[in-house]
């Protein structure tokens, strides 16, 4: 079975998103969208929700940017993230987040065509955290290649039961 590399990402905001201290990063959001969505490898990335409820600021607060996408894999999602304008941003982050004492970051593989649940990557994070790097949660310094792993463990409890 062909896999794909989920990624979710959590930052704390220093200010809220409208204020001068963000300005800078919420200009270069969206092109930094765009630029993700026309990358070679490039899959799929969580959007805003169809109504107020679906919210990422609705379920977790408007302090937390959540970027969550699928890349094809290690690799492409690599070049994204280090080859790219990315990068620049990635050097600025902590002009516009605080510092985190933990894992902000979490990769697993899913199986392709599957779209991981926001519920599912804070999970992933949250088990990145408790046990640190395994074939279900990983960093890129701590990487688990797909075969690592079985599909069955690759899937959290909630998306064996949505099957």
């Amino acid at each position: 079975m062909s896999m794909h590399l989920a990624q979710l990402n959590v930052a704390h905001m220093r200010a809220p998103k409208d204020s001068p201290e963000l300005a800078s990063f919420m200009a270069g959001l969206e092109p930094l969208n765009q630029l993700a969505e026309a990358s070679p490898g490039f899959v799929w990335r969580l959007k805003g929700g169809e109504g107020p409820e679906d919210t990422v600021e609705h379920l977790y607060g408007d302090h937390l940017l959540i970027n969550f996408s699928v890349w094809e894999s290690r690799d492409t999602l690599w070049n994204y993230i280090y080859r790219t304008v990315h990068l620049e941003f990635l050097q600025r982050r902590r002009e516009w987040f605080l510092h985190m004492a933990e894992a902000y970051s979490v990769m697993w593989w899913v199986p392709a065509g599957y779209e991981p649940t926001l519920d599912e990557g804070m999970e992933r994070l949250a088990l990145l955290r408790a046990e640190g790097p395994t074939p279900s949660a990983f960093t890129f310094k701590n990487f688990y290649d797909p075969e690592d792993s079985s599909e069955a463990a690759s899937l959290p409890a909630a998306a064996e039961a949505r099957k």
